[in-house]
């Protein structure tokens, strides 16, 4: 008797309403997707060149998968404005886009890889909420990073800041081009991850409307200089449709922070000579947010703006206390940690006053920009993972000795800002 083998039963998944590319931010509904084709000849396409045929499919498998033209199952997604492609997520939900910008040398890329390698831990462990790669290949670069800092096979050794984590560059890399015939565009790559509750979550039964794609944006700081931004390069768009914006303060770019977290102490190894105007990344980035969203000359964003200062190592005695290693508290009633908004927004408070003294243009941009503004400290690699290198007389981070302090801190403080159900906050009685 023959025995036949049965196809498998297409399951149905909510898409969303609106489809938002995370490269070009066309909006469009989920049918117009196109689909990748996945036969070895079908190579060229108008947008990419030579990479695989995007198309849009007629015929389907059982299974809802598109058949392309010479009969392969196709199981890839694509924009129909850019050809870039998708991974499944953005049609199932919502995103979530945070941007994170700072001046060239701020170390946007170190702090990013901290944060999200610090996120992966304490995420599900302490607030029950999954934080997983949504596109793998999207992240591969960021998943690189993590790798050589955190998990580096020689861990004592000591290594060139420039080998763990490379300068990020103006094309390439995090970048990708397309071509719109007369001209081509070159966007930012995003780092995807899906954030959705886990059992234990104080909303586990709501996690549909919890769930996001979280898109994470990290540019090259030379875009983020006035006159970068052109219909070629609109490679900072995204700052007009980001939830919140991070800015990568790094007090060691300004003489006068400088000056005061050097006085009477011997200088902190690694931090080069290096001074740059980070105000003017503000009100750049102002400028931008209100061209691209359609604001008033002088009108505030309302979106929550996060400075984030950097290498608190080098400096935290200025403050006038000392910081929880973590802010969050576990509840003893539900299991599920709390995030301690009061402590870091006292900590925000006492941060403001410390900028208004040393560098007050900072704080009169950030207002500018923004009615809502919080001030993070953090360190993406802790006080003795760098060193001076006896040979060469050069820095050099040790990854045995690499401990954040905060890095996850100012994600965290977003994710609690625009999805608050997601990210609990500690509630104090009177």
């Amino acid at each position: 008797m023959a025995t036949s083998i049965s196809s498998p039963e297409p399951r149905a998944f909510p898409l969303v309403s609106r489809v938002v590319c995370p490269h070009c931010w066309e909006r469009f509904p989920p049918e117009d997707s196109l689909w990748i084709a996945e036969h070895a000849e079908l190579i060229g396409d108008p947008r990419l060149g030579a990479v695989h045929t995007r198309f849009l499919p007629s015929l389907f498998t059982p299974a809802g998968n598109a058949i392309d033209a010479r009969g392969e199952t196709c199981h890839d997604l694509a924009c129909p404005r850019c050809h870039l492609g998708l991974t499944r997520g953005m049609l199932e939900l919502e995103p979530l886009f945070l941007s994170i910008l700072g001046s060239p040398g701020s170390g946007k890329s170190y702090f990013l890889a901290s944060a999200t390698w610090k996120l992966r831990e304490c995420l599900p462990h302490d607030f029950a909420v999954s934080f997983q790669d949504a596109d793998p290949g999207a992240n591969e670069l960021l998943n690189s990073w993590e790798q050589n800092l955190f998990l580096n096979p020689q861990p004592d050794r000591l290594y060139n800041p420039q080998v763990l984590i490379d300068k990020t560059v103006l094309e390439g890399g995090i970048y990708d081009q397309v071509d719109y015939g007369q001209h081509a565009v070159q966007y930012a790559r995003p780092y995807l991850f899906s954030l959705r509750t886990t059992p234990g979550h104080l909303r586990a039964n709501k996690s549909d409307t919890l769930a996001r794609m979280l898109c994470l944006y990290d540019n090259a700081g030379e875009h983020f200089q006035p006159g970068t931004d052109t219909a070629a390069n609109p490679v900072t768009r995204h700052l007009a449709i980001s939830r919140a914006l991070l800015f990568l303060f790094d007090p060691t770019q300004d003489r006068r922070f400088r000056d005061a977290a050097a006085r009477g102490r011997p200088p902190a190894p690694g931090i080069d000579s290096r001074l740059n105007r980070q105000e003017t990344i503000l009100n750049e980035a102002a400028a931008r947010i209100r061209r691209h969203a359609g604001l008033a000359h002088n009108a505030r964003h309302d979106r929550p703006l996060i400075v984030v200062l950097s290498k608190f190592d080098a400096w935290s005695h200025l403050l006038d206390h000392d910081l929880d290693e973590t802010p969050w508290k576990r509840s003893p009633t539900s299991g599920v940690c709390g995030l301690d908004c009061d402590r870091i927004e006292a900590t925000s408070r006492e941060l403001k006053k410390l900028l208004q003294a040393h560098c007050p243009e900072t704080v009169a941009a950030a207002e500018a920009l923004a009615g809502e503004i919080t001030y993070i400290p953090v360190s993406s690699l802790g006080p003795r993972a760098t060193q001076i290198d006896l040979e060469s007389g050069k820095p050099g981070i040790r990854p045995a000795d690499i401990q954040p302090f905060w890095a996850s801190v100012p994600v965290l403080y977003a994710l609690q800002r625009v999805l608050p159900g997601l990210i609990p906050r500690i509630s104090r009685r009177a």
